[in-house]
Parts: C-alpha cells; structure tokens; sequence
C-alpha cells in the first residue's frame, strides 16, 4: 500500500477506486484490482 500526500489523483486511475475514511486516515481501496490500495495520513 502506497503513502501519498495527495489521493484525488489515485481516485481516477481506476473505474472500482473508492475513497474511504477510516479512523481519521483516508485509504483508496480497489476490490477489483488491489494494486491501486493507497492511504494518506
């Protein structure tokens, strides 16, 4: 899983990326295609 500054990039690599808020984290995850996994924070 990547460590990026700024998600809003990683979010329209990919047609399944969701953009979701866990524990004052933010993670794109993929169920289709897991390589796209990434959190910020």
């Amino acid at each position: 899983m990547k460590v990026r500054s700024s998600l809003k990039s990683l979010k329209t690599r990919h047609r399944a990326c969701r953009i979701v808020r866990r524990k004052g984290r933010i993670y794109v995850i993929n169920k289709v295609d897991p390589r796209y996994k990434a959190k910020q924070g």
